[in-house]
């Protein structure tokens, strides 16, 4: 059975692993003047965003799922946390994405900006240049919004999904290289918390060996 840091870290992150589908030019969407705006809302509701705290369920293709907090600092920063017994988390400091697997005792990394989580994260945020919208939907007071990396759309898509009025980000869907779907939900946030920089520091759990 897979385990649910991978997959948590395939649902934000679009960390590949194993083979990954050969990359094809992304298809944007043909956006009507109501996606552009709908769009541009999208924008200004991240970057009005400074610090951000939430509950998030975690639903894997398989089935399984597994809950936690979710840490948003912007710029650069965030923290995702398994509630008990799961250790597993993952922290972004500013310049990497640590990722500690608490089964292996061993911590890996990659550069903050190598994923599509460095859009939510960057302090200007925008769906335009390196990131390709691929798709805007709406439905009974809630907005979809897809992309894909423009530079390798190959290694998935992700969907951020809104309930409406106001606007707020509820869920994030992830449809990998491997074609399997992940969706994180997000319930109890809170905005504009101070958080404790610490959050934001990779440290080893205590009793872990150093390599």
């Amino acid at each position: 059975m897979a385990k649910p840091m991978a997959a948590l870290v395939a649902a934000l992150l679009l960390y590949a692993t194993g083979s990954v589908a050969v990359a094809a030019p992304p298809v944007a969407a043909v956006l009507s003047a109501a996606d552009r705006a709908d769009v541009a809302r999208v924008e200004q509701y991240f970057n009005s965003i400074k610090t951000l705290q939430a509950k998030f369920l975690q639903v894997a293709e398989s089935g399984r799922e597994a809950s936690g907090t979710f840490y948003l600092s912007r710029p650069d920063k965030m923290r995702l946390e398994y509630d008990p017994p799961i250790k597993d988390f993952i922290v972004a400091d500013g310049w990497f994405v640590f990722f500690w697997d608490d089964e292996l005792k061993q911590q890996s990394s990659q550069p903050i900006g190598s994923s599509l989580a460095d859009v939510i994260l960057r302090e200007n945020f925008h769906l335009s240049g390196d990131v390709t919208v691929t798709a805007v939907e709406r439905s009974s007071g809630w907005l979809e919004v897809s992309m894909v990396e423009t530079k390798d759309p190959g290694k998935g898509q992700m969907t951020l999904v809104f309930e409406d009025k106001p606007l707020t980000l509820r869920k994030w869907r992830v449809l990998d290289a491997q074609q399997l779907t992940t969706e994180v939900t997000l319930s109890r946030l809170q905005s504009g918390l101070p958080l404790d920089r610490q959050l934001f520091y990779f440290v080893p759990p205590e009793g872990a060996a150093h390599h």
